[in-house]
């Protein structure tokens, strides 16, 4: 896309629908408990996969876990796993899918104890997101100490599968951490979003 703008280099060459969830969404402070969740389901999804297979299959992942909505998902059971494992519309690994149903009912337990999966979350930040200033996508770590605090927390109350990278994916993407390079347009507006 050639609008003049710059931007993270990571979402370049990955196609109009790349570059928009990096315009749109990626590092916006989200608030919202069934963001949080669709974001958990997808970021645990994508371990060892890359981001555009995951972003391809977003459609297929609403329709399947029933617009993301982890009352319902956690009410899924063995019969519900069958159906999702030989769904070509999302991805079909066993696993993953039992780590979605396993997270729907570890993250209502968590919103039972804090009234919102969201104000859990971010209180690990206080509140506010973490800004960084990278220059180059080269710096952006993979994990950090936050990621690893909030993964051991996640997995002792009962999540699967979001080590400290996917964890840290998943705070870049809904914005407790801003990531965004300093050239990046998103990054001042990201900022201003806080």
């Amino acid at each position: 896309m050639d609008d003049g703008r710059v931007r993270c280099r990571w979402c370049l060459g990955g196609g109009p629908g790349y570059v928009a969830y990096h315009d749109e969404e990626w590092g916006v402070p989200l608030r919202d408990d069934r963001g949080q969740f669709e974001f958990l389901v997808l970021e645990s999804a994508q371990a060892g996969l890359s981001w555009s297979t995951v972003l391809n299959k977003r459609a297929g992942y609403r329709r399947a876990f029933v617009g993301f909505d982890p009352e319902k998902v956690a009410r899924f059971n063995t019969r519900s796993v069958e159906r999702l494992v030989n769904d070509a519309g999302i991805i079909r690994n066993r696993a993953k899918i039992e780590a979605a149903v396993a997270n729907a009912r570890a993250f209502l337990r968590v919103r039972e104890a804090y009234g919102s999966f969201s104000d859990y979350l971010w209180g690990f930040v206080d509140g506010r997101p973490v800004v960084n200033r990278w220059k180059r996508r080269e710096q952006l770590p993979a994990s950090t100490p936050l990621s690893d605090t909030v993964s051991g927390d996640l997995k002792s109350r009962g999540f699967r599968f979001l080590g400290s990278t996917t964890v840290y994916a998943h705070l870049q993407a809904t914005g407790l951490v801003n990531d965004h390079t300093l050239d990046c347009f998103r990054h001042a507006e990201c900022v201003a979003l806080a």
